[in-house]
């Protein structure tokens, strides 16, 4: 760069200048200094990262684990009291008898007690007079089951864990008694063991032992609980939820709500205030919005999805308790008055019993046969 015999009067100039001018010198040097020590720093970073990465799935995996996948039979064996009470009763009913105007008066009320509805009991009996008049039992419950499952699959989800959006807003309905904190938990764990991060909002400020249960679920799944003051404003909690999702990249936030009586009309319009503020957390959240309903209470099932339906544009049912009823016939009955999709069904206490609704899988459970009922699966 220099030629040689400037070189040393160089090299010497620099020396005497460095010696002179310490301070500037290290002003000078300081920025090579700082970047050199960010390469080392995020070299040793990267090294723990990746030593601590086997110690974190090994933390993972027990959420991820809890989740067992569901058994082929546990739905058929659940469903057993609506099947008994449905199906079973209509074959006694039918027996050797033909189509008669005096048989579809029976199987009216038979459909009537199953919780099916006014609605849906009229449908299928048209279906039943115009293509199995005169025929006998067999006709009858081929025609019933491929109408129910017509029905059914009208309101069949396209997948139950989907989240589209990078933070993933659940907001979650239902009245006291339903199953709805429960629901969330078991959603949460479904999640978490989907590889998901996951954050709840315990929105339900008015009942402390809400909070406390969706405390529980969230030491459970290893996911953080926002709570609010006990009588608080339920949409800050929602609001601070929604922005602690956001600020932190988790991919979903499940948030509960109080769980009103759908005749307390203030009650249920703070619900609106809560979809709005969670708008403004997030726009365009909250992107689902779920109804747990318990299908132990029959028709009071469709009047609770009528009236939050009307205040929170609820776009998901959840089913809970299919296995403790002879009413689950009032899933078919809220397929044909909403067409909401109904995304889970709960069938028991563990988390594997949430599960995706099928529309196939459901018939199935409901229309077998007694023999094979009681058929290992």
């Amino acid at each position: 760069m220099f030629p040689p015999s400037m070189e040393p009067s160089l090299i010497a100039n620099l020396e005497d200048w460095a010696i002179r001018n310490p301070l500037l010198l290290a002003l000078l040097l300081a920025p090579m200094a700082l970047a050199i020590a960010g390469v080392i720093g995020a070299a040793w970073r990267s090294a723990r990262r990746s030593a601590a990465a086997p110690l974190d799935r090994a933390r993972e995996a027990p959420a991820a684990a809890a989740v067992a996948a569901p058994q082929a039979g546990r739905l058929r064996d659940r469903l057993r009291p609506t099947r008994e009470s449905l199906v079973g009763r209509m074959g006694q009913l039918l027996g050797s008898r033909t189509v008669d105007a005096q048989l579809l008066d029976q199987l009216e009320a038979l459909l009537f007690e199953a919780d099916l509805g006014v609605q849906t009991t009229d449908s299928l009996l048209a279906k039943v007079r115009s293509e199995a008049g005169g025929g006998d039992a067999e006709r009858v419950k081929a025609v019933l089951r491929a109408a129910i499952l017509e029905k059914l699959r009208g309101i069949e989800p396209a997948a139950g864990l989907a989240t589209p959006h990078p933070t993933h807003v659940i907001l979650v309905l239902g009245v006291n008694g339903s199953g709805k904190t429960t629901s969330i938990g078991k959603l949460a764990a479904r999640h978490v063991a989907a590889g998901r991060t996951v954050i709840l909002g315990a929105g339900d400020t008015f009942r402390a032992a809400a909070s406390e249960q969706l405390k529980i679920w969230g030491e459970r799944t290893g996911c953080e609980v926002i709570v609010g003051p006990s009588g608080g404003d339920p949409s800050a909690v929602a609001f601070d939820t929604v922005k602690a999702a956001v600020a932190r990249g988790i991919d979903v936030a499940i948030i509960d709500t109080a769980g009103r009586l759908q005749t307390k009309r203030p009650l249920m319009e703070e619900l609106g205030k809560m979809v709005r503020v969670i708008g403004k957390g997030l726009t365009g959240a909250p992107h689902e919005v779920l109804l747990v309903l318990d299908a132990t209470t029959g028709q009071n099932a469709i009047s609770q999805a009528r009236l939050f339906t009307e205040v929170a544009g609820v776009t998901g049912l959840i089913l809970t308790k299919l296995d403790g009823t002879a009413k689950g016939g009032v899933l078919i009955g809220l397929a044909d008055a909403f067409g909401i999709p109904v995304k889970f069904v709960g069938v028991g206490e563990a988390a594997e019993d949430l599960r995706d609704f099928s529309a196939d899988e459901f018939v199935d459970a409901l229309f077998e046969e007694a023999t094979e009922a009681q058929s290992p699966g």
